[in-house]
């Protein structure tokens, strides 16, 4: 009777300890120090009274052996942390995978084997970065798309609703892992031309490729589950236009020769209304000038002509 009872003892106790064990807890400036050093971290966005949140910290105090294991990977928890914006729209509670730096927002069900399963998936960020000497080779978006469908993002550095989406592009990559390729383009840096040739001026903007046609994503919800349904079937209720052709060299040169003239004219019209008398002055320069050229040719034109009529006489 008495072994019985210590080993109900025991188990009671054992019981209260992982009860009652919580998940470190660090503030905004340990984080991004966390994030930065470590190769792998799992981050717990939380926020005081709330139960899913307490939920989620429930199975990651469960999955603590098997995430160091197989990730090699520990998990903390933010409070209240002012940096959850940049990785959930949602904010809170919000589970992201660090690899590296690069997040990866946790889109699936509250479940020990289905959230282990999801992040040992894509120990590797799965986002591919296109750029204009990369796009064609690898999507082959105008010769039929024989690589498969592409979700891609255009953004750029100055763009901060791009730069929330980081986390969720991930877990949409994650997501349509080995049915669509999920990818990202720099308009303003390594992606220009591409752009271009898709008629993007704007960040974020979205295109999904499929079979030599694109469709334009333009729903204002961006989150991993509406993008997931754009990928899988709501595109055909969006107007599918051709996927057009790559420039050639002459198309790119004379592209960029026409951007330079325009960019010129209107900085011209930009100075004119801040300086007009000095735009004056400089257009009425240049005149002078073309004229005194113009006059110079002229002179010696006719004094040319004048010597060959007195070698005639």
């Amino acid at each position: 009777m008495a072994v019985k009872i210590t080993s109900f003892f025991a188990l009671l106790c054992l019981f209260a300890s992982t009860y009652s064990k919580s998940l470190e807890s660090v503030s905004d400036d340990d984080l991004v120090h966390i994030i930065k050093s470590e190769d792998n971290v799992i981050v717990l966005f939380a926020k005081k009274d709330c139960d899913d949140c307490d939920s989620l910290e429930t199975h990651l105090i469960n999955l603590e052996h098997d995430l160091k294991d197989h990730l090699d990977a520990s998990a903390v928890k933010a409070v209240g942390s002012n940096m959850v914006r940049l990785y959930n729209p949602a904010k809170e509670p919000a589970l992201v995978y660090f690899r590296h730096g690069i997040p990866l927002l946790y889109d699936g069900p509250i479940d020990d084997d289905a959230i282990l399963q999801k992040f040992i998936d894509n120990k590797e960020p799965v986002v591919k970065e296109l750029s204009d000497e990369t796009f064609e080779h690898l999507t082959q978006a105008s010769t039929g798309a024989t690589t498969g469908d592409w979700f891609v993002m255009f953004y750029s550095q100055d763009c901060i609703d791009c730069q929330r989406l980081s986390a969720v592009w991930e877990g949409l990559g994650a997501n349509l892992k080995n049915r669509v390729n999920v990818a990202r383009v720099n308009r303003l840096s390594a992606g220009i031309a591409t752009a271009k040739r898709f008629g993007v001026d704007k960040s974020p903007e979205f295109i999904f490729i499929r079979q030599g046609k694109f469709y334009r994503y333009e729903t204002p919800k961006y989150d991993i589950k509406t993008f997931t349904a754009f990928a899988q079937d709501w595109f055909r209720n969006a107007r599918a236009d051709k996927v057009p052709v790559p420039s050639s060299p002459f198309d790119s040169l004379v592209t960029a020769y026409a951007d330079h003239l325009k960019r010129g004219v209107e900085y011209g019209k930009s100075l004119y209304k801040v300086y007009p008398y000095a735009v004056y002055g400089a257009v009425g320069g240049v005149g002078l000038i073309l004229l005194s050229l113009v006059f110079s040719k002229f002179r010696a034109a006719k004094k040319a002509g004048a010597k060959a009529t007195k070698k005639a006489k």
